[in-house]
C-alpha cells in the first residue's frame, strides 16, 4: 500500500498496475486528497484459451453437464435445487461476514420476525433470508426477460430491504466514490463512470462472441466486482448474478451451479485473483480458479444429491415397515426440500386437525427422522438432522 505523507492515510498504490492491466487509472480527489481510481476497459469478445486451461475447461463442462443431466430428469427437481440455493445464501453471506446456521435460516423462513435491536442475531438471519428471496425473485423475472441492469437493481433492492444495509440506497447504482479494503487497496471507478461501464457490460452480456460461455461468465463476474456499482452488497449481488448467468448462458435446465462455497473456502485466493486481473491482466489464473470451482461444486452437488436420494429411500422403507401413510410420505418429501417443520405448518399443508398433525410429527420423532429444536421459538420447530447434515454440512 502507499501513504499520503501529509495525512498518513493510505491511498491506492498505482505502481502495482502494469502496462497490461485491462483498464486505466484516473486521478480523483477524496476529502481534498489525491488518489487513484481504476476504470476497467470493455471485456474482450474473444480470448485465447491456453493449453493448460483446456483440460480444466473440458472437465468443467463435463461435470456441469452431468449435474444438469441428473437434475433435468428428476421428478422433483426441488429435492436438489432448494438445498443448493439455501446453502448458497448461507455461504455467500458468510463471505461478507454475515453468519447464520441452516437451522436459523429455516426458522426465520417459517416464522419471520423483526429484530429487537441492532445486536439481535435476527438481523443476520434476515440478511441471509433476503439473499434467498433475491435469488427467487431473479429466477421468476428471468422466465419473462433476459438478465439486465434493471433486474440487477431489483436483486439489490430485495437483498438490502429491511436489513442493516437498508440505508445504503437499495436498488440504486451508486452516486459517490467507494473504496475496497480499510487500506484502500482498490478503488473502483468514480461515480460518473459507473453507468457508462455498466451499460457497456450489459451490452457485452448479450452480444455474440466466440468465447466459451463459462469463461465469459467468469469475466463478467470480475467486471461487475471491479465496477462495484452499489454502495453495499456488491459481492453478494455479483455472486448471485454469476449463478444466473451460468444458468442462462450455458443453457442449463435449472440454476444448479453455485460457487460461493468454493469462493468462501478459498477466500484469500478469490480476492487476490480478482485484484491480479486489475493490476496485471492475469485472466489465466482467475479463470483457472473459477473452472476448478465449477468442477468441485458440480461434483459436490451431485454427491449431496446421491446421498439425499439414498437417505430418502431409507426413510420410505422405514415408513413402510412401521405402518406409514400418505401424509407421512408427503411430510418426508417436504423435509428433503425444507428440513424444518412446525405442527401448524404441517396441519395447514395437509388440511388436517392440529392433534393429528402433531401425532404424525411425533411418529417421525420416534423414528429418529425428526428432532425437536433446542432453539427457543414459538411455535416449536422440528428439524431433520440427517438431511441438514447432507444438504448443508461442509
Amino acid at each position: 500500500m502507499s501513504f499520503n505523507l501529509r495525512s498518513n492515510i493510505a491511498i491506492m498504490n498505482k505502481d502495482l498496475f502494469v502496462d497490461g492491466a485491462p483498464g486505466r487509472l484516473w486521478e480523483i480527489s477524496v476529502e481534498g486528497r489525491k488518489d487513484w481510481a481504476f476504470i476497467p476497459e470493455p471485456l474482450p469478445s474473444e480470448w485465447q484459451v491456453s493449453t493448460e486451461l483446456w483440460g480444466l475447461l473440458v472437465q468443467a463442462r463435463e461435470e456441469l453437464a452431468r449435474l444438469d443431466g441428473v437434475g433435468r430428469y428428476m421428478p422433483n427437481y426441488n429435492l436438489l435445487l432448494r438445498p443448493l440455493q439455501r446453502r448458497e445464501a448461507l455461504r455467500s453471506s458468510s463471505l461478507e461476514g454475515t453468519y447464520a446456521t441452516p437451522q436459523q435460516l429455516l426458522l426465520f423462513e417459517i416464522e419471520p420476525r423483526e429484530p429487537k435491536s441492532a445486536n439481535d442475531p435476527v438481523n443476520s438471519w434476515q440478511e441471509v433470508w433476503n439473499y434467498n428471496r433475491a435469488l427467487e425473485l431473479a429466477l421468476s423475472l428471468l422466465e419473462k426477460k433476459p438478465l439486465s441492469l434493471n433486474l440487477i437493481r431489483g436483486i439489490h433492492h430485495t437483498l438490502l430491504s429491511g436489513v442493516r444495509g437498508s440505508q445504503r440506497d437499495p436498488g440504486n447504482f451508486r452516486r459517490s466514490q467507494v473504496h475496497i479494503g480499510s487500506d484502500r487497496r482498490f478503488i473502483p471507478p468514480p461515480p460518473n463512470e459507473v453507468m457508462p461501464c455498466l451499460d457497456t457490460l450489459e451490452k457485452y452480456i448479450h452480444q455474440e462472441k466466440s468465447l466459451e460461455p463459462l469463461i465469459s461468465c467468469f469475466m463478467v463476474h470480475y467486471q461487475f466486482e471491479t465496477i462495484h456499482p452499489f454502495l453495499d452488497g456488491n459481492g453478494r449481488v455479483g455472486r448471485l448474478v454469476l449463478s444466473l448467468m451460468i444458468y442462462e448462458q450455458c443453457k442449463l435446465s435449472r440454476p444448479w451451479l453455485y460457487l460461493s462455497a468454493f469462493f468462501d473456502k478459498y477466500k484469500d485466493e478469490y480476492i487476490n485473483l480478482l485484484f491480479q486481473v486489475s493490476t496485471k491482466g492475469n485472466w489465466n489464473d482467475w479463470i483457472a480458479f473459477c473452472l476448478r470451482g465449477t468442477i468441485e461444486q458440480s461434483k459436490d452437488a451431485l454427491n449431496r444429491f446421491d446421498r439425499l436420494l439414498k437417505l430418502r429411500s431409507q426413510y420410505m422403507e422405514l415408513l413402510n415397515h412401521t405402518g406409514g401413510n400418505i401424509r407421512l410420505s408427503r411430510l418426508v418429501d417436504h423435509l428433503f426440500e425444507s428440513p424444518a417443520i412446525t405442527v401448524s405448518q404441517f396441519s395447514d399443508m395437509c388440511g388436517i386437525q392440529y392433534n393429528t398433525a402433531r401425532a404424525d410429527i411425533y411418529r417421525l420423532v420416534n423414528a429418529n427422522i425428526l428432532v425437536e429444536s433446542d432453539i427457543v421459538a414459538r411455535p416449536k420447530i422440528y428439524f431433520a438432522p440427517d438431511i441438514l447434515d447432507i444438504a448443508y454440512g461442509a
